[in-house]
Formats: structure tokens, C-alpha cells, sequence
């Protein structure tokens, strides 16, 4: 049986140092810390941490890009352990300003290339 690929937008592998402020319903900060991308896509992004980030809260994450910071809001869809006691977890971008969405694009266009 064939596996469909549900994705809006294509992943790229890559391995960026981030910043991250994960936010409570009531918009407290209740945790912290760094991390790194493993991929990511126009519309979300797949984030390795030391700690585990709850479905139900927002995360605020500042990922280098090349020589750009690019500040991004968004949702983690889900949370799994991974590989030597880390945790993956999947974001699904909420907020992106159009100037932080070009420094985006231009980077996953980059990667494209790079593929084909």
C-alpha cells in the first residue's frame, strides 16, 4: 500500500541552532531553552529539544538562518521522544511577518537547489 504525503509544503533537512520560549494558554512563559531544526517548511518547522513541548502550548523559537535570526510563533502539533534522550517536535507556524517569511523562503529555496 502506497503512503501518501499529506504535507502542504515540503520539508528540507536542516540543522539550524534556535532559541525557544515555550507559552502557556494564559501567554506565560513557562519554559526555555536551545534546541536545533531538523527540517523545515514553508509552514512548519521539526525542532530537537532536551525537554518535551505540550500540544496544547505556543512556542516562540529564533532560528538563525545563514547570517538572518528569523523570529517565528508557532504551535507544536505533537511531541515524541527521539534519538539519545531528546525530543522531536513538530511546529506548525501560527505567526511569520512578510519580511521574516522572505528571509524563510529564501532559505528553503536554497535547500531546494541543493537537491535538484
Amino acid at each position: 500500500m502506497a503512503i501518501t504525503n499529506k504535507r502542504s509544503h515540503p520539508r528540507f533537512d536542516s540543522l539550524n541552532l534556535l532559541a525557544y520560549f515555550v507559552y502557556d494558554a494564559e501567554g506565560t512563559m513557562i519554559q526555555q531553552g536551545m534546541g536545533r531544526t531538523l527540517n523545515v517548511s514553508q509552514s512548519g518547522i521539526l525542532l530537537e529539544t532536551h525537554i518535551s513541548v505540550d500540544s496544547e502550548h505556543e512556542i516562540a523559537l529564533s532560528i538563525g538562518l545563514e547570517e538572518n535570526l528569523v523570529d517565528i510563533k508557532g504551535k507544536a502539533v505533537y511531541s515524541k521522544a527521539g534519538k539519545n534522550g531528546m525530543f522531536e517536535t513538530g511546529i506548525e507556524f501560527l505567526e511569520i511577518d512578510e519580511a521574516q517569511k522572505s528571509v524563510l523562503t529564501e532559505f528553503i529555496k536554497a535547500f531546494e537547489a541543493q537537491q535538484t
